[in-house]
């Protein structure tokens, strides 16, 4: 079973601006300070926020579904100002998923505005479908907000 579910933001800064935060270890950050109730504490385990970084990610004592896991940073395109993590260990893959992508995107919209887009694609065996339930945009929309809020505090 394939599934994809994405969100838009826009924001009122620049996406180069807005690259800053997404295409390095800042967004890290600013999601592990501002937001507890959704992740506990991002370890990085290797890397310096390029492709084949690796983070593991811990969860709020009763998260639904999940206590951990291990992303990895698969693409991470200057250029184009996208950023795309899979899930390489524990979480989403011990509940039966073989594959959970989230992509961030920059999308130039003007001077001084961007849209951010977060995407989760993911593929579960038939067996374990139930769980797909266990996949929601809420907390990506979470982390974008909170970047939004980081940005335009620190861009004036």
């Amino acid at each position: 079973m394939l599934g994809t579910i994405s969100e838009e933001m826009v924001i009122d800064v620049s996406a180069s601006k807005a690259w800053e935060v997404y295409g390095t270890l800042q967004l890290a950050k600013i999601v592990e300070e501002e937001l507890s109730n959704v992740l506990d504490k991002i370890e990085v385990i290797e890397g310096d926020g390029g492709a084949g970084t690796v983070l593991k990610l811990i969860f709020p004592p009763g998260t639904p579904g999940l206590t951990s896991y291990k992303e990895k940073f698969t693409k991470v395109d200057d250029e184009k100002r996208v950023k795309e993590a899979e899930v390489i260990e524990g979480g989403y893959l011990d509940l039966g998923f073989t594959l959970y992508r989230v992509r961030f995107e920059i999308i130039e919209k003007g001077e001084n505005s961007c849209v951010t887009k977060s995407t989760i694609e993911y593929e579960i065996k038939e067996e374990a479908s139930a769980n797909a339930a266990f996949v929601t945009i809420q907390p990506l929309v979470a982390v974008m907000k909170a970047a939004a809020d980081y940005l335009i505090k620190n861009n004036k």
